[in-house]
């Protein structure tokens, strides 16, 4: 490799280089702002589990919504969120492998369980490999919008009290930390109602309307919170997936820079020794 070539290199990869390091501040930022918008849900959603566990402890609560009645299953759903774009490590590629091995497990009970997948890349994977898929949301991870949410989760819950649907699980990387994603699976329908701490005795409140009616109202609005704190959690666990990555390429890229520095070096400074060597031999000549 001649001297023009390595340093033509040297510029590509720092180009390169670049681009990692501003995308990794750009994710970065866009972390941030995702670990502040799960803080902000999690207190509305610990509230609302706490108000379902006490209401359905109550003696009024005789009858139950049909949102939570457990039957046999014989159709399945399956909501599984990826990302809409690339470059974030093993993120999508895991996410894809986990979709499909679920599919083809839950494949052994329904044919042809309901496919619901968020964001474009696990939306084409599933797509190219031949899965019929009910809906798609690509953009709903780009704008994270609670609407869209509630509205997937609105048809999920008009498919479960027509009988259509007897199960909904819905897949997704949750956000340990800045290091560390974990895959999940949750039951989404029917709705496992949270126990009341034994510790505390059952409250027996006179309400209108009845706690019946209440858990009734209540439910919905726990099963679209809970499924767009699945988003806000896969986001972040996105954003903090191409933190790493691009803060492993930026490293990958010093070191690269390093060694075709050293080696222009090398030649270079080979170069002018062959340059002195000619010119001490045509003085002696």
């Amino acid at each position: 490799m001649s001297l023009k070539e390595i340093k033509t290199r040297i510029q590509s990869v720092s180009n390169t280089r670049k681009t990692t390091s501003a995308m990794k501040m750009v994710s970065s930022v866009k972390l941030r702002k995702a670990q502040q918008s799960i803080q902000y849900a999690l207190p509305y959603v610990d509230q609302l589990n706490h108000i379902l566990s006490s209401l359905s402890s109550m003696p009024q609560a005789q009858s139950v919504s049909p949102l939570v009645v457990e039957r046999e299953v014989k159709n399945v759903a399956i909501v599984c969120l990826s990302s809409d774009s690339s470059l974030c490590g093993g993120f999508n590629a895991n996410m894809i492998r986990h979709a499909k091995t679920l599919i083809e497990e839950w494949r052994k009970i329904d044919d042809e369980p309901h496919i619901y997948p968020i964001g474009q890349k696990i939306t084409e994977a599933l797509a190219k490999d031949g899965y019929n898929i009910n809906r798609a949301f690509s953009g709903l991870m780009a704008t994270r919008d609670y609407n869209k949410a509630a509205e997937l989760a609105d048809d999920l819950m008009d498919l479960f009290r027509n009988g259509h649907l007897d199960k909904v699980i819905i897949t997704y990387t949750h956000f340990r930390s800045a290091g560390s994603q974990k895959i999940v699976d949750e039951v989404l329908l029917p709705v496992s109602v949270p126990e009341a701490k034994s510790d505390t005795p059952a409250a027996d409140y006179i309400m209108e309307p009845s706690a019946t009616e209440l858990i009734t109202s209540l439910l919905p609005k726990v099963i679209k919170t809970r499924l767009y704190s699945a988003v806000l959690d896969s986001f972040a666990s996105e954003q903090a997936a191409r933190v790493i990555a691009m803060q492993a390429a930026t490293e990958n890229a010093d070191n690269l820079i390093g060694e075709l520095t050293l080696q222009y070096n090398k030649l270079r400074q080979q170069a002018i020794t062959n340059e002195i060597l000619d010119l001490a031999a045509g003085a002696q000549k």
